[in-house]
């Protein structure tokens, strides 16, 4: 069994969702299915997905808006696949995604991994490259989110399925945090398996409220005291800093 599911919410994203499902339909590893669950969109998203006609693509509309974890939440639940992989409707991933992260994973009886990732803006102009630390534990990650959600795949069997908390924001450090609770690590494989678009305007661009929901999610599903959420949060800045500011050194000792 190495169906691989992918998890994909889609709204209003008809500039570029053509390109994201394209990048699925162009893996070399070819065992998928993707489910995309669009949010009630009011663009031409749904017109686009109707013009693909691949049987692995499965399409599911809500009824009303639910928010980005509920939607990957459906896509989830519909899941057929062992592993589950994320991306989003306006990323996109290399034809050698899958091929390589599975075939990581096997080889080294991996049940979670991650891997390095691009940004690009909503021209497609690559901006910058984000290299990943070998593993990550709950307690490093509850100091700085390694992981970029289209990166992320894990291995359902050894724990089944896991849902991503219903928060507004940082659902998907919310569901690392959660996967790492049973996992005693999280695999990176620092290769560029990504492109990451940055929006202007989206939820994860605006920075306004970001330090709120990561201390939501601290205290919620990290558990933390106030003591402990003040200690990682602390952390969760510094580093934020060294990777703006100083990207060698922060590589040198976050990353090597």
């Amino acid at each position: 069994m190495t169906l691989v599911s992918i998890i994909m919410p889609s709204y209003n994203t008809s500039n570029f969702i053509f390109s994201a499902v394209q990048s699925v339909l162009d893996q070399t590893f070819q065992d998928w299915e993707l489910i995309i669950v669009d949010d009630c969109s009011t663009d031409s998203t749904c017109r686009i997905l109707k013009e693909f006609f691949d049987p692995r693509i499965k399409v599911i509309i809500n009824e009303k808006n639910l928010g980005g974890a509920s939607s990957r939440n459906i896509a989830i639940n519909a899941a057929k696949g062992r592993y589950l992989a994320f991306l989003d409707s306006d990323d996109l991933w290399p034809s050698s995604k899958l091929e390589k992260q599975i075939s990581f994973m096997q080889q080294y009886e991996v049940g979670f991994s991650f891997t390095g990732y691009s940004t690009i803006t909503e021209q497609d102009e690559l901006m910058h490259s984000i290299e990943v630390p070998a593993r990550v534990n709950f307690n490093k990650l509850l100091k700085h989110n390694y992981i970029g959600c289209l990166t992320a795949i894990y291995d359902t069997k050894p724990f089944g399925k896991i849902y991503m908390p219903l928060v507004r924001k940082r659902q998907d450090f919310a569901l690392w945090l959660e996967l790492l609770k049973r996992f005693d690590y999280a695999y990176g494989l620092n290769e560029n398996l990504g492109y990451y678009r940055i929006r202007a305007g989206s939820l994860s661009a605006s920075k306004a409220d970001a330090f709120k929901y990561y201390w939501r999610v601290l205290r919620q599903v990290g558990e933390c005291n106030v003591f402990s959420a003040s200690y990682n949060i602390a952390w969760y800045l510094f580093i934020v800093m060294l990777k703006k500011k100083h990207v060698k050194l922060y590589n040198r000792i976050f990353i090597s």
